[in-house]
């Protein structure tokens, strides 16, 4: 779902106050489910479709196809469709896409770090 972006008034501070609307959309697109996974499977290198669908599962062909469209429409992914026999199409990611990826990744090991310490803490919320 895209919001749209509002201007903001003089009373706005900090980035998190400014667009608030465009945040939220792109946040909602790179932290869905799928998008993370397809960016780290591509991450510095060129993937077919079916490549990218292995790598990935169990994501369904329809899932990945609308994971791709959506980044390639917030330019975090190219695709590129090669005149052959039968048709190939390559995915990549962009400059911005490879930024993010980075993010991504630091999210990532941070989550890991974290992971016993964050189970700890459900553990002992749930016996509450």
């Amino acid at each position: 779902m895209a919001y749209p972006v509002t201007e903001t008034d003089d009373t706005a501070s900090g980035p998190c106050e400014q667009g608030r609307a465009l945040i939220r959309d792109v946040l909602e697109r790179i932290g869905d489910k799928w998008s993370v996974v397809v960016i780290c499977q591509l991450g510095d290198t060129t993937r077919r479709f079916n490549e990218l669908r292995r790598m990935s599962e169990p994501i369904t062909q329809r899932m990945l196809s609308a994971t791709l469209r959506g980044l390639e429409r917030d330019g975090l992914v190219t695709r590129t469709v090669h005149d052959t026999t039968p048709p190939r199409v390559d995915y990549a990611l962009t400059p911005r896409g490879i930024s993010l990826l980075q993010v991504v990744r630091d999210l990532a090991g941070w989550a890991g770090d974290n992971a016993a310490d964050i189970l700890d803490s459900r553990t002992a919320f749930d016996a509450r």
